[in-house]
């Protein structure tokens, strides 16, 4: 592997502010300020996830529970724009003039969010999945992404990734900052895994965290819906209306498998261990339970 063209690549692809890594072609330094002044409303819910940690799959249970399982006719619309992401408004949406509850996405770290959340306007989803499962995903994703202008071998891309040199920084200052700044903010955390192993039960939580109130019909509808077999069918839910230059399908779909534990079929027992021995380090104080395997049934 060519160490500098990887140099190279990461410095191209990415740009460093304020503590974080932000996609270069998609967002600048004065959107993310920007967005410290966005105007927010008592009824408006963000999902924040850090990238690769069912961010697509919970815009898509946020929009089913919105819009009732059928959707109100936004079946035609894509997640992106039904859920769409504050820091990277690709398809320049107007923010202020969609009607509430609006529904929103990032990938921020909590200090860089909308001022007006931390005094508990609007909602705020948090989704985080194990950190092993996470750097595989985001590792099959780079593959398939044309701003990076090499290809990266999984052991270079290990070592990226624990630097926290990828889009959204570092996995553990994240949910750490996340977490132990949950009391500032109106916020459910959840994890990937919980709600890979009784999605109905997460889908109920969610509505009533957010207000929504779904008859047990709908909440089957929903939950059917939001199956990642279902989402890989769908066009509008799983990115596939990303262009070549954004996804390069040829290497890769943005939803891939959609399990827990598929880590153990890549990383090397070092690997994991050096994980572990970072979780600990970083996040053992922190009483979060995360699942490292559910098992191939969780596929479904």
């Amino acid at each position: 592997m060519d160490r500098d063209a990887v140099e190279e690549a990461l410095n191209t692809a990415f740009f460093k502010y304020k503590g974080t890594y932000f996609e270069a072609d998609y967002t600048s330094r004065k959107i993310i300020d920007d967005i410290e002044h966005m105007e927010i409303r008592d009824d408006d819910v963000f999902l924040v996830t850090y990238p690769k940690s069912g961010s697509v799959w919970s815009q898509q249970i946020l929009s089913l529970i919105f819009n009732e399982g059928h959707r109100n006719g936004t079946e035609q619309i894509d997640n992106i724009d039904r859920v769409p992401w504050v820091e990277y408004n690709i398809n320049n949406i107007d923010f202020k003039s969609r009607p509430s509850p609006r529904l929103f996405s990032a990938h921020l770290p909590y200090y860089l969010m909308p001022r007006d959340l931390k005094y508990r306007m609007g909602k705020i989803l948090y989704v985080c999945r194990n950190p092993k499962d996470v750097l595989v995903s985001f590792y099959y994703f780079s593959q398939c992404n044309p701003k990076l202008k090499c290809s990266i071998d999984w052991e270079t891309f290990f070592e990226i990734f624990i630097s926290g040199r990828v889009h959204g920084g570092s996995w553990f200052d994240h949910v750490r900052g996340w977490y132990t700044h949950k009391e500032d903010f109106n916020i459910l955390f959840m994890t990937y895994e919980e709600m890979k192993k009784d999605l109905r039960s997460a889908v109920k939580k969610i509505c009533k965290f957010v207000g929504v109130n779904l008859d047990e019909k709908m909440i089957d509808t929903v939950v059917e819906k939001a199956t990642f077999k279902k989402m890989k069918q769908d066009p509008v839910a799983n990115y596939s209306f990303l262009p070549d230059d954004v996804l390069d399908k040829s290497k890769g779909v943005f939803l891939r498998k959609g399990i827990v534990g598929d880590w153990k079929n890549i990383m090397t027992v070092a690997q994991s261990e050096m994980i572990d021995q970072m979780y600990k380090e970083k996040m053992g104080d922190l009483p979060i339970n995360f699942l490292w395997d559910l098992g191939e049934e969780s596929a479904s």
